[in-house]
């Protein structure tokens, strides 16, 4: 049965095309559809102390993250005039001035939001709260009651990177304590110093393996007397001369100052509650992730891991017809900016199309 009306559906213009999120992939999929005319408007988010503890702050992940030296286009140099001249004066004021050799994750979000804006897209800082996709157009429900109607929608609101809730670690993020090796793992502090991995399956164990190419040595803290991992990951683990795993421990602490950030790490045994300090540059959290996906639970097919299920090899097709997933809100994979702004690029070609075919331009 359809979803009663809500009270003011008919008050409420009806979109082409609706974004939900503000990460590379929210950003790509504007750029696109703006530039065609599809005139999106994009929902990026609410500035709530909720999601602030959740890491799901407007502009996604990226905005948390310093230095982003695997973007495509902004090799090292000073970018301070070009950011002073791509963003207006108010939205410059608001952002730390640039300090890095390459683009920091702030700033990188800014010049796509405000690339996206330069092509009409419309922000509203808010979240949506609860979709109807039983019937077209959608309706989409926001934190501050706003109902919208949309012929599409595009989803991509991100996964957050899960971390253990220690104050220490929240202390030193960005400072030492990353949830991305491939992300940061080349990062001069980290060059040729000790590094802490966490965890036991298979994602720790190629955050480790990584991490190998740029330090000294890897410190793998497993919690068990065994891996997760699957065997042949395991072994490479076990084999890897620069990685170094310890069993039956966990993190208790996390070590640093201000001029330094991290410095090392205080370690619990899980057997005997003894505690010892390892000393360490940088702390890699590889605990899995949580896709932004409670929203939509009942609503669109998940997988087991609650990840938008892309239901169409090669498209970015989801189980509702008119529905598009775009980004980390359905990669479990790859999880890269760059992999975000493609799938954004591709959902947007897709939801172009897909309005064409239903004669909606």
């Amino acid at each position: 049965m359809a979803a009663a009306e809500p009270a003011n559906a008919d008050k409420q213009p009806l979109e082409r095309v609706v974004i939900i999120g503000s990460g590379p992939a929210a950003w790509a999929a504007a750029i696109y559809t703006a530039r065609a005319q599809l005139q999106p408007l994009v929902f990026e988010g609410a500035i709530t102390e909720a999601n602030r503890l959740d890491g799901t702050l407007p502009l996604g992940q990226l905005s948390l993250t310093t230095e982003v030296e695997n973007y495509p286009g902004f090799p090292a140099g000073n970018l301070q005039q070009f950011l002073d001249t791509a963003l207006p004066a108010d939205e410059r004021a608001m952002m730390a001035p640039h300090t890095g050799h390459g683009v920091s994750g702030p700033e990188l979000m800014e010049l796509m939001r405000r690339q996206a804006k330069n092509f009409g897209t419309r922000v509203v800082t808010d979240d949506i709260v609860d979709v109807d996709f039983t019937q077209r157009p959608f309706t989409l429900k926001s934190l501050e009651g706003t109902v919208t109607k949309a012929h599409a929608v595009i989803v991509a609101t991100g996964a957050r990177a899960n971390y253990l809730g220690l104050p220490s670690e929240e202390a030193y993020k960005n400072r030492g304590v990353s949830a991305c090796a491939v992300c940061d793992g080349a990062l001069p502090r980290f060059r040729n110093k000790p590094l802490i991995v966490i965890g036991g399956g298979d994602s720790a164990v190629e955050e480790a393996t990584y991490l190998t190419k740029f330090a000294s040595r890897v410190h793998l803290i497993h919690r068990r007397d065994a891996l997760r991992a699957s065997k042949i990951m395991a072994k490479r683990a076990e084999d890897n001369e620069k990685i170094q795993i310890h069993w039956n421990s966990q993190l208790h602490e996390v070590l640093g100052d201000d001029k330094s950030g991290v410095t090392g790490v205080k370690l619990e045994s899980t057997t005997d509650g003894a505690i010892r300090t390892q000393e360490a540059t940088g702390v890699f959290l590889a605990i899995g992730h949580t896709p932004n996906t409670r929203f939509l639970e009942g609503k669109l097919e998940l997988t087991p891991k609650k990840y938008i299920q892309w239901t169409t090899p090669q498209r970015t097709y989801t189980s509702v017809e008119g529905v598009f997933a775009a980004g980390d809100v359905a990669d479990d994979y790859y999880r890269q900016a760059i992999t975000a702004a493609g799938s954004g690029c591709m959902a947007a070609l897709d939801a172009e199309r897909w309005l064409a075919g239903q004669g909606i331009e």
